[in-house]
C-alpha cells in the first residue's frame, strides 16, 4: 500500500461550486483524498456561485453528488458526513461586486492557509474572477489559481486570458489543468521512457516505424451542445490533450524533474510540429461529424439532432491526423492522431509499432510476421502492454504467434488508483506545476492549432459523415492505410 503523504492545511475555493465539474470530478477527488487521509482536518473546501443558498443547502448538496459519482463501495457514512463538515459556502458574482466582502471576511479566518481558487467557471469569467480576487487582498505568496480548459478558443483569444489572469498572478502561482495529465499511465510515460534503457535506447526513428494515439468517446454532446458547436474536436481535444500526450511521447529527456525542465521539453516539441497548410491538409487531415447509428447496442441520433434539429452545422465530431516531429529523432516518423465522439468505445491509447525485422529465418508458414508493439493504456484500464513473438506450445514444429507481457497497474499493485484530479488536486497545494500546462506552450499549441484550422478554413468543405458506433469517416481508414499502415483497434 502506497504511503500517503499528507499535504498543508488549505483553504481551497471553488468558483462554479453548483455546476457540472465540481459536481462530477472536484467533490468526489477531493472526498477521496479525505477519505484516504491526506487532506489536514483543518483545511476547508469552500464552494463559490451565484446562487444563494445556505452552508447546510450545499452540503447537501454535495452529499447527493458523492452518492452520485462515488462508488457505494467507497462510501463510508462516518468519513463522508466528517468530509462534508469541511465544506463551506459563500455566495458570489464572478463577473460583478457582490459577495467578494463576504469570501474576503471568510478567508480572513484563518490567513495562513495555502490558498487554490478554481476556476470551474467559463473562461469568459477568468479575468474578473481574478482581477475581483486582487482587488479584495485575497491573492497572496501562499495563493495558487487553476484555470480549465479550454483557455480561449485560438490563440488571440488564449492570450487575452493569460493577459488578464497574469496581470494580478505571477506564472509560478498559475495552474492550467489537463487532466489527461493526471492519469497514472501519461506520469509512467516518463518512468517507462527514462527510468528504463531498454525502451530509451529504441526511442529513435532507426527502431519505430510509426505512433498511434487514439481517444475515443461513446457519448454525443450530451448537454454541452452549446459550447461543442462554437468549438469542434479540434479546440476541444486536439489542441490540449492529445498534443500534451504526443510531447510526452517525443520530448528528450529532460535534465530533472522540475517542472520547467519537464515543460522546456515538451516546448520543444510543440515547436518541432510541421505545420499543416492548405496544400497538404487533405492529404493528413480527416473531418467528420458522427450521424445516427448505434452505440453498445443501443440507437442514437446524429449530431445535428442532438443540437436540437436537423440545422446545418460543419462542427467536426471526430479527427484523424498525421503529423511529423521535425527533429532527428523522429525524422520520417508519422503520429497518427485521432479523436471522437460516439465511437465504438470509450478508449484512451498510445500504441508506438516497431519496425519489421529486415529478416526471418522462420519459414513463412510459421506465422504472419507481426512486428513487435507497445500499447499504453489511459483508460478504461490503465497498464502496459509490450506484444512480442513466441512459440506456440507443443510439438509439431516452429510455429509463432502474438503474445502479451501485460500490465495492469490495478491488478499488479493491488490498490485502487486515484483518478486523475485527485493527483492534480494535492499537487496544486504543493505547488508542484509539473503536470500542469505553462503559459508559452498553452500559446504555441494554439499556433499550431490555428494554422490547422485557418487551412481548413481555406478549404470550406463539410465534415464526412460517419454512423455512430463506428471509428470515424473511412477516409480516416485511409488516411493511414495508403501508407501500408492500420488503426490499432482492439476491444477491451
Amino acid at each position: 500500500m502506497a504511503t500517503i503523504i499528507p499535504v498543508a492545511s488549505f483553504d481551497c475555493v471553488v468558483f462554479g461550486a453548483t455546476g457540472d465539474l465540481t459536481t462530477r470530478k472536484l467533490l468526489p477527488a477531493l472526498y477521496y483524498r479525505y477519505k484516504d487521509g491526506q487532506i489536514p482536518g483543518t483545511s476547508r473546501i469552500i464552494g463559490a456561485s451565484r446562487s444563494e443558498m445556505s452552508v447546510e443547502a450545499f452540503r447537501e448538496r454535495a452529499r447527493d453528488a458523492l452518492k452520485r459519482f462515488v462508488p457505494a463501495r467507497d462510501l463510508d457514512e462516518d468519513k463522508l458526513a466528517a468530509f462534508l463538515d469541511h465544506l463551506d459556502y459563500v455566495a458570489v458574482d464572478g463577473a460583478g461586486d457582490d459577495g467578494w466582502e463576504d469570501l474576503a471576511a471568510k478567508l480572513a479566518e484563518r490567513p495562513d492557509q495555502v490558498r487554490p481558487y478554481y476556476l470551474a467557471t467559463s473562461p469568459d469569467l477568468y479575468g474578473s474572477i481574478c482581477r475581483n480576487l486582487s482587488a479584495h487582498g485575497l491573492i497572496g505568496e501562499k495563493s495558487r489559481v487553476v484555470l480549465e480548459k479550454p483557455i480561449g478558443k485560438d490563440l488571440k483569444s488564449a492570450r487575452a486570458i493569460n493577459d488578464a489572469v497574469g496581470e494580478v498572478f505571477p506564472e509560478e502561482q498559475i495552474f492550467r489543468i489537463d487532466h489527461y495529465l493526471g492519469k497514472e499511465t501519461v506520469q509512467n510515460l516518463l518512468a517507462l521512457r527514462f527510468a528504463n534503457t531498454i525502451f530509451e535506447r529504441l526511442w529513435t526513428a532507426d527502431v519505430i516505424d510509426h505512433v498511434q494515439i487514439t481517444v475515443g468517446e461513446t457519448v454525443g454532446v450530451e448537454g454541452r451542445a452549446g459550447y461543442y458547436d462554437t468549438s469542434g474536436a479540434l479546440r476541444d481535444m486536439v489542441q490540449n490533450h492529445l498534443l500534451q500526450l504526443l510531447c510526452l511521447m517525443a520530448m528528450e529527456s529532460p535534465l530533472t524533474l522540475d517542472a520547467n525542465s519537464v515543460r522546456d521539453e515538451k516546448l520543444k516539441v510543440l515547436r518541432a510540429l510541421k505545420p499543416i497548410t492548405p496544400h497538404d491538409v487533405q492529404a493528413v487531415t480527416v473531418r467528420g461529424q458522427y450521424a445516427a447509428g448505434a452505440v453498445d447496442g443501443k440507437p442514437v441520433q446524429g449530431y445535428r439532432a442532438d443540437l436540437g434539429g436537423e440545422m446545418e452545422s460543419r462542427t467536426e465530431t471526430f479527427v484523424a491526423l498525421k503529423l511529423e516531429v521535425q527533429s532527428w529523432r523522429w525524422a520520417g516518423v508519422p503520429f497518427y492522431i485521432r479523436t471522437g465522439k460516439r465511437l465504438p468505445q470509450k478508449l484512451s491509447e498510445i500504441v508506438v509499432q516497431f519496425r519489421a525485422s529486415p529478416f526471418s529465418i522462420f519459414p513463412a508458414e510459421s506465422f504472419g510476421r507481426e512486428p513487435n508493439r507497445l500499447v499504453i493504456r489511459l483508460q478504461p484500464e490503465e497498464g502496459i502492454k509490450l506484444e512480442v513473438m513466441t512459440k506456440d506450445p507443443g510439438p509439431g514444429g516452429m510455429r509463432l504467434r502474438p503474445t502479451n507481457l501485460d500490465i495492469s497497474f490495478e491488478e499488479t499493485f493491488k490498490q485502487r488508483y486515484p483518478d486523475a484530479y485527485e493527483r492534480l488536486l494535492m499537487d496544486v497545494v504543493r505547488g508542484n506545476a509539473t503536470l500542469f500546462m505553462r503559459r508559452d506552450e498553452v500559446e504555441v499549441a494554439w499556433a499550431w492549432a490555428d494554422s490547422l484550422l485557418k487551412a481548413w478554413a481555406d478549404r470550406p468543405e463539410p465534415p464526412r459523415a460517419y454512423p455512430a458506433g463506428s471509428w470515424g469517416p473511412t477516409a480516416a481508414i485511409a488516411l493511414i492505410e495508403r501508407d501500408g499502415r492500420t488503426w490499432h483497434e482492439e476491444m477491451h
